[in-house]
């Protein structure tokens, strides 16, 4: 196969979400939304494009040698402040997740019986117009209880039953851009949150409303959050701190800053979320330079490896402290109704991976599969476990703790790397944000890890075969690599329902040059 030839555009496009070239923001856009969104554009884009540049900044230091680190007692430290849990969301034992623009899925998480469900815009939706205005249709109907899907199997529609389940929505993160409503790009951030609190009624809804705010890397964004909150409140004749949320430490830098970030939202935020998998990517992303950091092959990593356990037990310190809910992680692999063995894997997976999480004083945690709800719940004490508190535990963790003994490093897992970030990306050129591959539910922070992955082993000279001999994982070695797996996937007849010969090959040629730039934001 000839070199690649995917252009700045191409990558730069994930970043950046444009309408139809027919779109005209005062026709298109609900009436009234334009002026209302104007105001606040004027205000956060610009901080936004700020906050941008202090995280590549922060990367920067970091590849340079200068690491993360914790912040030692500062106010937000040492004040008594606390956060008020409000009663609706005392319960957080399971929150469900999934693509906000699968209508079907969404009315049956919010059937299941969880005590949350998070509507996501980001990571398992496709950053394209017409899956981000789906998805944002389908969060205002389910707010108001309206939302619907065709059951075919038994000729039936299918709504949502009543119920106390806290309905979360988390918009994309600050590191998209959205194109078409201004004459400059806007922060898709703003948009997904203004759009949905410009059309909903609070006097319609059950709880006040939620979002989940995904990807942030310092405690400064916080305020960002905090202000953007305010103003729409202001705008809308709400009280000041009607809006709630909670925040996903996704990044390497946030773990050293999560009660600052707590501080800075109090008003707002009733808790935080472990997302171990961004996490994982995240901290691959801060130590890239290192050849001491070369992350194992991601299915031998356990569980309870240390860089993950030491975070586990230091977010539910923090945020018990100050009253919050600490939230655990999603297990990625999936359960089937079809492959009976596979299930019962599967259960038992998550059985012991959120009696762990709740044995490290969390207080829920996510699933995907409303199969997964009743076994998650029972591993939690009910409501939570606020007052579970360890005295003994060390303030100041090691957050990068050696790699030593964990997992292992095989040719065979650099192809499963490879194979997995073209199908991922075949998907998201089939309008699919989350996919099932090979009984894992994969989402974006799989597909950046494994771009990750390929990259250090490329940057740190390769990993030993099983004879013992060195592999060097050079970009010629990478890019054979790529196209030895494309062809079996181009030649087994079972993933002909994943998408057609030319986005399997336009997907090689996204991933292969992300990796090969080294562009690894998540996109």
């Amino acid at each position: 196969m000839a070199a690649i030839t995917v252009t700045e555009d191409v990558i730069t496009g994930f970043h950046v979400n444009t309408p139809p070239q027919d779109f005209l923001p005062q026709r298109d856009l609900e009436e009234g939304f334009l002026e209302f969104l104007t105001p606040l554009h004027r205000k956060f884009s610009p901080r936004r494009t700020h906050l941008a540049e202090e995280r590549r900044m922060v990367l920067r230091d970091s590849h340079s040698g200068v690491k993360p680190v914790h912040r030692y007692p500062g106010p937000a430290v040492r004040n008594g402040w606390r956060i008020e849990l409000p009663e609706w969301c005392q319960d957080q034992r399971n929150q469900m997740t999934g693509p906000a623009d699968d209508a079907e899925l969404v009315v049956k998480m919010l059937n299941s019986g969880a005590p949350g469900v998070m509507l996501d815009l980001e990571d398992s939706t496709v950053n394209q117009w017409e899956h981000q205005q789906l998805g944002a249709e389908n969060i205002l109907a389910a707010l108001r209880g309206t939302l619907t899907y065709v059951d075919k199997k038994r000729d039936r529609v299918v709504g949502i039953q009543p119920g106390s389940t806290v309905i979360w929505i988390r918009p994309r993160g600050l590191h998209i851009q959205q194109a078409g409503i201004f004459d400059e790009p806007m922060s898709a951030s703003l948009f997904d949150v203004a759009r949905v609190a410009y059309a909903v009624d609070a006097a319609e809804l059950r709880h006040p409303l939620c979002f989940y705010i995904p990807k942030s890397e310092s405690a400064e964004e916080a305020l960002w959050w905090r202000d953007l909150f305010q103003a729409i409140a202001a705008a809308r004749g709400w009280p000041r701190d009607y809006i709630k949320c909670m925040a996903l430490v996704e990044s390497h830098p946030l773990a050293f800053q999560m009660e600052e970030f707590l501080y800075n939202l109090r008003e707002h935020i009733v808790g935080l979320n472990l997302g171990r998998w961004d996490y994982m990517a995240s901290l691959i992303d801060f130590n890239l330079t290192d050849p001491d950091w070369v992350l194992p092959d991601r299915n031998t990593i356990p569980h309870d490896v240390p860089f993950f356990q030491n975070l586990r037990t230091l977010m539910p310190e923090v945020c018990h402290k100050r009253g919050g809910l600490a939230i655990g992680g999603m297990t990625a692999l999936y359960p089937s109704r079809a492959d009976a063995e596979l299930n019962e894997r599967a259960l038992a997976v998550l059985k012991k991976d959120k009696k762990n999480e709740a044995a490290c004083g969390m207080d829920g945690a996510w699933t995907g599969h409303p199969d997964q709800n009743r076994i998650a719940i029972e591993q939690f004490p009910y409501p939570n476990q606020l007052q579970a508190r360890n005295p003994h535990g060390e303030r100041y963790p090691n957050l990068r703790p050696p790699l030593n003994g964990v997992g292992e490093r095989t040719v065979e897992g650099t192809r499963a790397a490879v194979r997995t970030v073209i199908r991922y990306r075949n998907g998201v050129l089939n309008g699919r944000g989350a996919s099932l591959l090979d009984g894992y539910m994969e989402d974006l922070a799989t597909d950046r890890i494994y771009r990750l992955m390929i990259a250090q082993r490329m940057r740190h000279g390769g990993v030993v075969d099983e004879s013992g001999k060195l592999v060097p994982h050079t970009s010629e070695f990478a890019h054979r690599l790529f196209d030895q797996e494309l062809e079996k996937i181009l030649g087994d007849s079972k993933y002909a329902a994943e998408g057609n010969e030319r986005t399997f090959r336009e997907a090689q040629q996204i991933a292969e040059a992300m990796i090969i730039r080294e562009e690894f934001d998540p996109i």
